[in-house]
């Protein structure tokens, strides 16, 4: 058996090609399949070599980065932003790639072959949405708590305040670092497993998510990249809990789940999210000034007006310089705003396809994804006329005296007593007919 369990189809299916068709693999292709092959190995590995090099005392000024939040201050409590978080997000990156891999490959996967899901790309499917309803339910309560007690709850004109402040609290630095490595493993993953028929809208997706939470970090404006993405988790742990509950049979629960899904969706993507793009456009600029700031967490110098040689360049200072210029004015605000509109823009492209999904539900049909079939699989059964089947016995007409019973009881150890009228006997089998069915040559009788 290759590839993980949750690749695999049941022991009972096969697959028939008619008209096979083959491709060769590049070195590419062939890299991607064996990292498919090997996440959790690969990824455990890692992390085991990481922890035994933090036991060396001369690597563990080197290692203590990957484990702990860096640019704490003293003086305030709080951290700073720099380069070195990029070692955390690393960290990061690979728990998740492994323990998304090994949950499932071991609880997922077994779970809904125990459920009766056979054929592999519905077990691949369960298993890909039961991770993500852990994800988002651990991260969705983490991020309404973050939320909840700052001082921007309900209070928009709070999403810009204090700034510049380069500095935020332990566990809102560390939610924002995590969030950020969940969503660049999710560019690895849409392209390293099977493709889906909207492969580039949510790559588009995931480029404009990790832009919108690395600027607004680097900025000091995480309050504000908090609330967008506790508004576009919400939906992501409906969803998949529909497709589980679709999966696993429980067809009622679906179609409810789905409609608790396009509320959530419509509510939070639709009606609240275009409230922060609003406050964008009319409280970010009144609120912060819109001036320009320089220097180091404890020592921030400013206001002052944009120097005229740093010409557009100051747009991406901040985001590697964390003591360069950092400037808010009018065209950083458009900058924010066009990508929090895009994103805006593929959910209402994503909505229309809902919309269809609804209709379908409505008219007494089940709720089906429309959006994330698997192009790849779809193309192999085009191309080769698949089908599934249930294995049967070779089986072949013969007569009695063509078989060789002395080698058959050679190779069973099982004594044939004297024939009888009846034909061949054996012990717990009486008659010739259940000889020629035990090795399978006699025809089932359907």
């Amino acid at each position: 058996m290759n590839g993980p369990l949750y690749m695999q189809a049941s022991n009972k299916i096969v697959l028939v090609r008619p008209i096979k068709k083959t491709k060769g693999e590049g070195p590419l292709k062939q890299l991607t399949r064996w990292f498919v092959e090997n996440q959790i190995g690969l990824s455990f590995n890692l992390l085991a070599l990481l922890f035994l090099a933090h036991g060396m005392p001369r690597a563990r000024d080197y290692t203590t980065r990957f484990f702990t939040l860096s640019y704490y201050s003293p003086t305030s409590g709080k951290y700073g932003v720099g380069g070195d978080d990029g070692h955390i997000i690393l960290f990061c990156i690979v728990l998740f790639t492994g323990l998304r891999a090994a949950t499932m490959e071991y609880i997922f996967a077994p779970f809904a072959k125990s459920q009766g899901i056979v054929k592999r790309k519905d077990v691949t499917r369960f298993s890909e949405q039961a991770w993500l309803v852990i994800y988002y339910f651990v991260f969705w309560f983490l991020g309404l708590y973050i939320y909840y007690t700052s001082p921007a709850y309900l209070n928009l004109h709070e999403l810009w305040a204090d700034w510049p402040n380069r500095e935020m609290a332990g566990l809102m630095k560390g939610y924002i670092l995590a969030q950020l490595a969940f969503w660049l493993q999710q560019i690895l993953v849409i392209n390293i497993e099977d493709r889906r028929k909207d492969h580039w809208q949510m790559f588009t997706h995931h480029i404009i998510t990790v832009s919108l939470m690395y600027a607004s970090y680097r900025y000091g404006f995480t309050r504000v990249g908090n609330l967008v993405l506790v508004l576009m988790d919400v939906v992501d742990l409906f969803f998949p809990s529909a497709k589980c509950l679709k999966y696993l049979g429980y067809n009622t629960l679906c179609d409810w789940m789905f409609g608790v899904f396009m509320f959530s969706w419509i509510v939070a993507r639709h009606i609240l999210y275009p409230i922060v793009c609003w406050s964008t456009w009319a409280h970010s600029t009144q609120v912060t000034g819109g001036a320009c700031f320089k220097g180091p967490i404890n020592n921030v110098t400013g206001p002052f007006e944009l120097p005229a040689e740093k010409g557009m360049m100051f747009l991406l200072e901040p985001l590697w310089d964390s003591e360069g210029i950092l400037c808010y004015n009018r065209t950083t605000m458009i900058s924010f705003l066009s990508l929090l509109l895009a994103l805006q823009g593929l959910t209402i492209m994503w909505f229309g396809m809902i919309i269809r999904v609804a209709m379908k539900v409505l008219r007494g049909e089940r709720a089906e994804d429309t959006r994330s079939d698997d192009e790849a699989e779809d193309e192999l059964e085009e191309d080769t006329e698949a089908v599934e089947e249930e294995p049967v016995p070779l089986e072949q007409e013969v007569g009695v005296e063509e078989i060789d019973l002395k080698n058959w009881e050679r190779r069973t150890g099982v004594k044939r007593q004297a024939a009888t009228t009846s034909g061949v006997s054996l012990p717990g089998h009486s008659d010739r007919k259940e000889l020629l069915g035990r090795i399978g040559c006699e025809k089932q009788v359907e």
